[in-house]
């Protein structure tokens, strides 16, 4: 055996299809973890272009920022 790096077979593109990410024992699954009890819902809304603007100009982030906005102004508590 040979710990020339030019000896591993090539990585095609199934290899990374099919392929884990683990750290220690536990698989890393892509995507967004599980949400619990209180999922959050998917909807569409309509926006003003200014308003969407201004809170995609906050960066990463902005949804949620929206989400926290509108708590604030309804009055209503954390889930």
């Amino acid at each position: 055996m040979t710990d020339d790096p030019d000896d591993a077979p090539e990585l095609l593109d199934e290899f990374f299809r099919s392929g884990e990410v683990r750290v220690g024992d536990q698989v890393v699954r892509r995507g967004r973890p599980p949400l619990g009890a209180q999922p959050k819902s998917s909807v569409t809304l309509r926006l003003d272009a200014d308003v969407l603007d201004a809170y995609r100009a906050l960066g990463r982030g902005w949804q949620s920022q929206i989400n926290a906005d509108l708590r604030k102004v309804r009055k209503l508590k954390k889930a």
